[in-house]
């Protein structure tokens, strides 16, 4: 392994860039003027840079990311595991939070979990639409699994803003609490439950994931199942004639 893609430990200071020719990442301005300063994620800061990097460094046209190459890369999943959560579920979030914000394009394996991906610049964009098209073979890709494109899953803010309504900072601390928590499917079921029950306020929903995490989110959602009843007939009061003397 070379020296500069080697990982580092938290208790490992940096001996400093080596003597000599020093190979350099192109990285474009508007990463720094515009995605910069909104990133608020440090799994996902770490995986765009990643990409970046690596992405000036395959050898294929187009040039794209696997899914499973990401998974192999010792240094990135070393660096995620910095993040306090277990490295392949932070890259996965950060990879969806980079797709969510517009940096990476993703192409989804049809029935599959491989997946690619893109820097969405004019040449990523290009490549993009190819492999769409299926003009190219993308790596890694198993026999007959075709890639098809995935809409981008909707983050925890944008969820609340759409389905609640103006996000305070307050929230905005809970909320991020609560996306490094719960699996993002989850968050984004427990708000379309709030909204279908005309609960739409973020102590209901936080209220779901808890239980879910709590209790089981299989075991709850079964029909008729023990946590189902209970959470009708908590509704029931709720919204009943004793609805004013009942907090939730």
């Amino acid at each position: 392994m070379r020296r500069d893609a080697q990982p580092m430990t938290d208790n490992t200071p940096f001996p400093g860039f080596p003597g000599g020719r020093l190979r350099f990442a192109a990285v474009p301005d508007v990463f720094f003027s515009e995605l910069l300063p909104a990133i608020d994620d440090l799994a996902e800061l770490k995986v765009t840079l990643h990409a970046i990097w690596r992405l000036q460094r395959v050898k294929r046209e187009p040039r794209y990311l696997a899914l499973a190459e990401l998974r192999a890369d010792a240094a990135l999943v070393a660096g995620l595991a910095a993040t306090g959560q277990p490295a392949e579920v932070a890259l996965e979030q950060a990879l969806a939070r980079a797709v969510t914000r517009g940096t990476m394009l993703r192409l989804q394996g049809e029935g599959s979990d491989e997946a690619w991906f893109f820097l969405n610049s004019q040449q990523g964009r290009q490549g993009f639409e190819r492999a769409l098209r299926g003009e190219v073979s993308l790596a890694g890709g198993a026999p007959g699994v075709e890639p098809r494109l995935v809409a981008p899953r909707p983050n925890i803010y944008q969820l609340y803003q759409q389905n609640i309504g103006l996000l305070q900072p307050l929230i905005a601390d809970q909320l991020r609490d609560a996306e490094a928590t719960y699996p993002a499917e989850w968050i984004e079921e427990a708000f379309r439950i709030a909204v279908e029950r005309n609960a739409r306020n973020w102590r209901y929903v936080r209220g779901i994931l808890e239980r879910w995490a709590r209790e089981g989110k299989g075991s709850s959602e079964r029909s008729g199942s023990g946590g189902e009843r209970l959470e009708r007939d908590r509704w029931r009061y709720i919204k009943g004639k004793y609805g004013d003397r009942v907090k939730y």
